[in-house]
């Protein structure tokens, strides 16, 4: 079976007055599906509130590491027992090696030139208030006279 309608030979089409136009500026593709809206966020579970120590209890705990290295513990499984971390136990070591530093240099005796400097420095302290002490007397005496009508 033999379509006829397809037989015979193709005429071209003329369209008269017929512009071309080219094509201008980008071919606009397809619109993209939409994203999905967010999923809403899983609460969160708080983070583990962090625990201040007091500097006795910060230097019980360094104590008792102490104590249990010198027995034979290892300085991990010590520090662990204590229950804090590694880096709290060596960040608490570091400020208390620093403050015992800056006792031992406010303890340290001073030469005799040092002596003799901060002593002229007290005694020019010392002039100064007395200054300052006897102005603050003045003006007060001559306020309550000014009050009892003496002047």
């Amino acid at each position: 079976m033999v379509d006829e309608s397809n037989a015979g030979p193709v005429a071209p089409a003329v369209v008269a007055d017929a512009e071309v136009k080219a094509p201008t500026g980008k071919k606009r593709s397809s619109s993209r599906p939409q994203k999905a809206p967010p999923e809403p966020a899983q609460p969160k579970m708080p983070a583990a509130k962090r625990r201040g120590y007091s500097e006795q209890e910060r230097s019980e705990k360094l104590r008792l590491i102490e104590t249990k290295v010198s027995e034979g513990n290892t300085l991990k499984d010590a520090i662990k027992s204590a229950g804090i971390s590694e880096q709290t136990y060596y960040h608490w070591k570091g400020a208390a090696k620093s403050a015992a530093r800056e006792d031992i240099e406010r303890t340290r005796p001073l030469s005799a030139g040092d002596e003799f400097a901060e002593l002229v420095q007290l005694e020019e302290e010392n002039q100064r208030l007395r200054k300052q002490l006897a102005e603050k007397l003045r003006t007060e005496n001559t306020e309550l006279r000014k009050r009892l009508g003496l002047d």
